[in-house]
């Protein structure tokens, strides 16, 4: 079965699983570089990584509207649930949960999470999914961490990652040179760049870092733009 990723802007990704659409930390209306508005998103499950307003801004809006199921933290779930979402999902690291075409898996990541107001915004995340028949990895905003290695392991039927989808901006995440780091531990075979050239402080060449990435034989790296999609065969 066939996947297909579309990157919206920033850290916003559209994911088909062939079996549904999720919504990966939807930041539209305010990101000057998404190529949707949140009205005009249509989806099956909304995944959130951590509470920063360039993750969640657009989440309870889309939620109310579509009512679909939102898998966050603990206090990103209570914090919906106050804005009217009565579809949320509390979850912790190390817990998995069913998404159309699949399951999600929440996995650590080093970061900080609050929310715009500053209030405590829980743990923040990455995703481990596994839908489709794909295994795809969502780093969230976070730096290299050695439990990169544990995630990129082959699961049980040894199957590695299909694709890594990694920021690279640099400055509130790893760059480009960690980036690499990270794809050594985790060996997907594909990598995404997210984060990156939304503003100026996380302006990144994605071009020259592909070819970094491809000469040190790591993975294939596919570079897109804001509403472009890459499917996974």
């Amino acid at each position: 079965m066939s996947v297909t990723l579309t990157w919206i802007g920033h850290a916003t990704w559209l994911i088909d699983t062939g079996g549904g659409v999720l919504l990966i930390d939807p930041f539209l209306d305010d990101c000057p570089t998404a190529s949707l508005k949140a009205k005009d998103v249509e989806c099956d499950a909304i995944l959130v990584t951590h509470a920063h307003a360039d993750h969640v801004a657009d989440a309870a809006a889309i939620a109310t509207r579509l009512k679909v199921p939102v898998l966050a933290n603990f206090e990103i779930a209570n914090w919906l649930g106050k804005h009217d979402v009565k579809t949320a999902q509390p979850m912790n690291y190390g817990g998995r949960l069913a998404v159309p075409g699949g399951t999600a898996k929440m996995e650590i990541a080093h970061h900080s999470s609050s929310f715009a107001d500053g209030a405590y915004g829980g743990n923040p995340g990455g995703w481990l999914l596994d839908v489709g028949g794909k295994r795809i990895y969502i780093a969230g905003d976070t730096s290299v961490f050695l439990d990169m290695e544990r995630i990129g392991r082959p699961d049980r039927a040894g199957r590695r990652l299909d694709v890594a989808i990694l920021p690279i901006g640099d400055i509130f995440t790893m760059g480009p040179d960690d980036s690499l780091e990270a794809l050594a531990m985790l060996k997907p075979k594909a990598v995404l760049p997210s984060h990156y050239n939304t503003w100026p402080p996380i302006a990144q060449d994605a071009a020259a870092w592909a070819g970094s990435v491809t000469a040190a034989g790591l993975a294939t790296p596919h570079v897109l733009e804001p509403g472009e999609s890459v499917t996974l065969e």
